[in-house]
Order: C-alpha cells, then structure tokens, then sequence
C-alpha cells in the first residue's frame, strides 16, 4: 500500500510539474504564452550573451511575436520549410557555426531546436512583411545619404553661430563711398538698426528679412573669417569685409555650443556656372531658369555642354583657398543648393554658385550603397515599431 501511494505521488507530482511547465504566464488577444516559452526565451537569451533584465527583456519579445503572428496570419503569409532551413543556417553562420553545431550548442544550454525554428521563422516572416508593406515609403534620396556621411566621424561639442549679412555693392567707382557706409554700420550694437541698415543697403536677397541668416556651423565659413567670429559678442559687427566688388558685415545675434555637430571640412566641392547679364533681369531670370533645370552638380555639366569651356567651372579646394566672397556664399549652402548673388567682370557676369559636397577626411572611404542600406534599415525599422505599436494598443494583454 505504502509503494502504491509512492507511486501515485510521483505520477501527480510529475503531471503537476508538466502542467505548470506550460501554464499560461501572458495571454495576448486570447493566445496564451507558457512559462516554458518564457524559460526557453530567457535560456536562448543568455545564449546569445544579452545583457540586462532578460526575464523582462523575454516577456516583451514574446508579446511581440503573438501580436506579429496575428498580423501575418490576417495578411496570408506563411514561410516555407525550405526558407526556413535557410535562415536557420544563414542564423547559424552569423555566429561562425554550421546549424547542426549551432544546435547542439542551445541543446546543451537546454534550448529546443523548436524555440529557434519559431524565433526565426517570425522575426524573418515579418522583416519580409515590412518590406513588402512599406518598402516604398521607405525611399532613401541621394541627400539623405549625403547627410548621413556628414555626420560619419562627428562628436563632442561644435559651435554655431546666428548671424545678420549685410554685403554692400561696391564697384570701383562706388568703392570709396561704400566703405565710408560700412564703417558707420559696422559701429552698430542694435540688430534692429542693423537690420534696417540691411534693408536699405545690402545688394543680396537677405536683405528682405534684413539680413538674418540661421544657425550655421561655425566651420562652414572661412578660417580668416571663423577667428573674427570668435571674438565677437552679441550685438557686434564685424570690421568691412573687402570681397570681389562688394564689403561684407555680419553681425552677432548669438552663439552656442552643440553636440554631435559636422567637424571642419577637410575640401570644399563647388561649382560655377558664368551668366552673361550680371544681376539684370535677363541674368536673373537665366539663374532661375538653371535653377529649376537642375538637381545635383553633375547636371551642370549637360548645361554647359556645346559652350565655351570656361562656362562651366568646377573646384575641390580646401576653404582657406577659397575666395572670400565665395567662401561666405558657401556658408549659407546645403550640398547641392544654389546661389546668384555674386558677379564678376565688373557685374557683367552672374556666378550661378552650387555647393557640391563639403568633404570629410574622416568619409572619404564610405561606401555610398552601404549607408544607403542603413538608412532604408533604419527606416523600415522605424514603421515597424509604428505599426507594433499599433498593435499593442488594439490588443487585449494580460499578465499572471
């Protein structure tokens, strides 16, 4: 009798054991999760080195896979045995092992081959319906790329600067009355009174909001002209700046330190195209014509073909080597934007200006294609968590 009772405590005790080893510890929309689930994913986790809450880190991954599950199964989608082994050894790979190494070592760590065929076959199935759902919202143009070099190889604290512009006319003949007007405004502390000064004598579109410029890094300008900058407090202006038939002044609205900021660039890539017409209507009009014929610098190029040479040209310099006058244009550019304040030849002829690309030592061997395929990764990660989010909310969760 003693023996039967042992026996019998040992077959309960056992289906005891069982039924909580696949009792439900989070339901999602009516679907349970066990705590053997919930153990195998704590186990595959140490597995794969995580650190961190891995019981919570668990509990919220599963979550996930149940209401993922729901959305595939709603759009029809199920992944072949075929693929699946596929993934499972393209998974395997990632970690320097063939698949049947790769299970034996979650075996050993009491990982069922099942706990990764599910892992798996969800996380792939649902990259794929990403994908297909949101593919193409997730277009990644050639200036997002070339933002995301920009900012490669960037850290620490940068400055930037709030400036007002003033850039008056000065031709030979006007060269003496003019520098007389910019040393009075260059006595200026007031930004109202520059900016009215801007208004009545600068030469430049900018002059319509007298003169404010936004946030700028304080390296896009000129080395000559970063120095002077950096000794100036809000309110001040700068001594006349001699240019290419004009005096430049700027004032300091405010300065501030950022992080993550754009470093110096290493060279400056522009290009200009020469307009007959200086700033009359007929060359303004011309610019405007260009402007709107063109995307990217390599455009210019189909413009300017059949012309004379020097139509057309094209410089990678470092920025002390760059016209002053130029240099300050650049400042105020984005990679492929454009400008036509600047003449030359007395003001006979427009420089329709286009900054090309501000170079980075630091990017100069990036691969273009791949940040490309990161920001698409990126982005398509971003919708992802969007409709999981989603999801979640709709969804009925509860916990034990």
């Amino acid at each position: 009798m003693r023996f039967f009772i042992f026996a019998l405590t040992l077959i309960l005790g056992s289906q005891t054991a069982a039924q909580g080893t696949f009792q439900p510890v989070i339901t999602v929309n009516d679907r349970a999760i066990t705590s053997f689930e919930l153990d195998q994913r704590i186990r595959m986790l140490e597995v794969f080195q995580r650190a961190g809450d891995l019981d919570k880190t668990a509990r919220e991954a599963l979550i996930e896979d149940r209401l993922k599950e729901d959305a595939l199964a709603r759009a029809g989608l199920r992944m072949t045995e075929e693929s699946l082994l596929s993934e499972m050894t393209n998974f395997a790979e990632r970690a320097e092992m063939d698949l049947d190494e790769f299970l034996q070592l979650l075996g050993t760590n009491g990982v069922s081959e099942q706990s990764l065929r599910d892992f798996v076959r969800i996380g792939v199935s649902w990259r794929d319906y990403v994908r297909s759902r949101f593919g193409s919202q997730a277009t990644i143009t050639d200036s997002d790329v070339n933002r995301a070099i920009a900012q490669i190889g960037t850290g620490g604290a940068a400055i930037q600067v709030l400036l007002s512009e003033i850039i008056i006319a000065a031709p030979p003949e006007r060269a003496a009355e003019a520098m007389e007007i910019a040393l009075e405004i260059s006595q200026l502390r007031s930004t109202s009174a520059f900016e009215a000064q801007a208004r009545r004598v600068s030469g430049i579109p900018s002059r319509e909001n007298g003169g404010r410029l936004g946030w700028l890094p304080i390296t896009n300008y000129p080395p000559q002209l970063q120095s002077v900058m950096r000794g100036l407090s809000p309110g001040e202006v700068t001594a006349p700046l001699p240019i290419e038939n004009g005096i430049a002044l700027f004032q300091l609205r405010a300065i501030r330190e950022v992080q993550s900021a754009t470093v110096a660039p290493s060279a400056v890539d522009y290009a200009v195209f020469y307009l007959a017409g200086g700033r009359s209507d007929a060359g303004l009009r011309a610019a405007q014509k260009l402007a709107d014929s063109i995307d990217t610098c390599g455009d210019l190029y189909g413009e300017a073909k059949g012309l004379p040479e020097n139509v057309l040209d094209r410089q990678s310099i470092a920025s002390a080597d760059i016209p002053q006058d130029i240099a300050i244009e650049l400042a105020r550019l984005d990679t492929n934007e454009a400008s036509y304040n600047l003449t030359r030849s007395n003001g006979e002829t427009l420089m329709f200006l286009m900054l090309c690309e501000r170079k980075n030592a630091a990017t100069e061997n990036i691969d273009p294609a791949s940040v490309r395929n990161q920001l698409r990764g990126q982005r398509l990660a971003n919708f992802s968590d969007a409709l999981l989010e989603d999801l979640r909310s709709s969804a009925i969760i509860t916990t034990r």
